[in-house]
């Protein structure tokens, strides 16, 4: 029974997301949500409240790149809508540092390619609800 319990706290420590990485980027807590009303929480997934193990393209580059935001990743269009991901995250000149205000609020998604499902992200599977398992090509 206590190996049951101990793999069971494993499972969850593990699938956990890591919250704290908004703190690196840029208007980490207010991210633009393309699909409704609230922020986007877990940024570089592609369900906006859930951790899952799935990322987005802007969370396998936060990621390639040490979970560090410097100048290449500020420069970066990680989701391919032709803005950079510091356009999108309100840090056009890729000037922030963590703990510092960004010089403006975010005005899109870095790791959802938006307006979904129109112009070069009319391609991409992605859907609003679907919570990135079986909406994702």
């Amino acid at each position: 029974m206590r190996f049951a319990i101990l793999i069971a706290l494993c499972l969850l420590v593990s699938v956990r997301g890591h919250p704290y990485y908004r703190d690196y980027i840029p208007n980490g807590y207010a991210v633009f949500n393309p699909c409704g009303a609230n922020f986007w929480e877990a940024v570089g997934h592609y369900d906006p409240l859930h951790h899952t193990v799935l990322k987005n393209p802007f969370g396998v580059a936060l990621s390639n790149n040490g979970h560090v935001w410097n100048e290449a990743l500020c420069r970066l269009d990680s989701d391919g809508d032709g803005k950079t991901n510091g356009e999108e995250l309100g840090d056009p000149n890729c000037t922030f540092t963590p703990g510092s205000t960004p010089s403006q609020a975010s005005s899109g998604h870095p790791g959802i390619c938006e307006p979904i499902g129109s112009g070069a992200c009319a391609d991409l599977a992605f859907r609003c609800g679907c919570h990135g398992h079986a909406c994702i090509g």
